[in-house]
């Protein structure tokens, strides 16, 4: 078995520590969100309209005005929930299951049980149209 020398092994026990800080601290290079990010609203589909009365009653309370986000929860019109990094699908779980908190210090997102994954779908259009309309692809 070969040995790690003292001076690998302790970039080791530090990267392990900054890795769990960072799991449990969340991540701390982004902001906090205050809500009151100007948001461009597009002209929006028949779907993407309904997504949107469906997200004012049930969401916007938490992820502020046009997902925006709040003092009790993250923007969705945000990187971090491009495309790429959290896909349809990770709404429709997130509304099923809930989600443990993981790049926001807001707590866990406990599972919404008043919306349908049909609605959670048009809910996501309207976002992904948000986030298109802010240059979020």
């Amino acid at each position: 078995m070969t040995r790690l020398s003292p001076k690998y092994a302790g970039i080791g026990v530090i990267a392990a520590l900054a890795a769990g800080w960072y799991a449990l601290s969340g991540d701390s290079s982004e902001p906090a969100p205050t809500g009151s990010e100007a948001i461009v609203v597009p002209v929006l589909t028949t779907e993407q309209e309904t997504g949107r009365i469906l997200f004012d009653a049930n969401c916007a309370a938490y992820h502020g005005s046009n997902a925006s986000g709040s003092d009790q929860g993250p923007p969705l019109v945000h990187r971090i929930y491009e495309p790429s990094h959290h896909s349809d699908m990770a709404f429709v779980l997130a509304a099923r299951q809930g989600v443990r908190a993981h790049h926001w210090r807001f707590g866990n997102m406990p599972a919404i049980g008043s919306v349908t994954e049909d609605e959670v779908v048009q809910i996501t259009a309207y976002v992904r149209a948000l986030q298109r309309a802010n240059g979020i692809n």
